[in-house]
């Protein structure tokens, strides 16, 4: 079993469900990205999901796209975040980290040499989000003979066909989008996301993590009684752009401690 799915089911052997965060590396600075990974882990979260930049991140709200645009700034690339992840393995080697981007940086690098140095760096999954599951069959096997999982998106608008290819493809968990939109948009429909989990569930046996648009506790915990995961970002992105720098690392703990809490009760 992968780092993925050892985590996933231990939680689900102690009824517990999946708080999964999101930052994106490099933002609000390159050097804060691994203390922010560590307080992440420290308030609660079960694996961490780590933002490649790119410069047109079509999923992502207004937010995240501009973590992006800061992250770029700095000139943080691919090379960069491999890099962080292998500094947060020095001292844990637990948590598992998803990389969350989109294809091109990953075709610039090449799709054989990324799955052999994030192996190396100690990635255990990505998420890419203009991957579809109908191309890239040969990609999911690559990852999982090197012991990592390929994730793939959901959506409210996703075909039964859609669904069953996923499920195909995929492994360590099921990413539902749970709304029509972008990341941060709000308004979540937690009776609409609890039809369209059950309507997954029926073809794909993996645990399904359910994000966009969890914005706070309440929201968490409604989704979390109808999912495995919870994944919330824009809420923790906007967290960093209202704290000062040297506070972030504090503030992006407790934040999230507050949502761990509620998952728990």
């Amino acid at each position: 079993m992968s780092r993925i799915q050892t985590t996933l089911a231990a939680l689900a052997a102690n009824n517990k469900k999946g708080l999964i965060p999101f930052i994106t590396a490099g933002d609000p600075a390159p050097e804060l990205t691994v203390p922010l990974m560590h307080a992440l882990v420290r308030g609660g979260a079960d694996i961490l999901e780590l933002g490649v930049p790119f410069s047109d991140p079509m999923a992502e709200g207004p937010v995240i796209q501009r973590a992006c645009e800061r992250a770029l700034k700095f000139g943080v690339s691919l090379h960069d975040v491999l890099g962080y992840v292998r500094q947060f393995r020095q001292i844990d080697s637990n948590t598992p980290v998803v990389l969350m981007g989109y294809a091109n940086p990953l075709e610039r690098m090449g799709v054989d040499a990324f799955i052999a140095a994030a192996k190396e760096a100690g990635v255990d999954g990505s998420i890419v989000v203009d991957y579809p599951p109908e191309e890239c069959e040969e990609f999911a096997e690559k990852m999982q003979a090197n012991g990592m999982d390929p994730i793939f998106l959901l959506a409210p608008t996703s075909t039964e066909e859609r669904i069953m290819q996923v499920a195909k493809v995929s492994s360590g968990f099921t990413y539902y989008v749970s709304l029509k939109g972008v990341t941060g948009a709000a308004n979540i429909d937690a009776g609409e996301v609890a039809a369209r989990v059950a309507a997954i569930r029926k073809h794909v046996k993996l645990p399904i993590g359910v994000g966009f648009g969890i914005r706070d506790a309440a929201t968490a915990k409604a989704v979390a009684q109808v999912s495995d995961a919870v994944v919330i970002g824009s809420r923790i992105i906007q967290e960093l752009e209202n704290t000062p720098p040297e506070q972030a690392v504090a503030a992006v703990e407790s934040f999230l401690s507050g949502i761990r809490k509620a998952l728990d009760e």
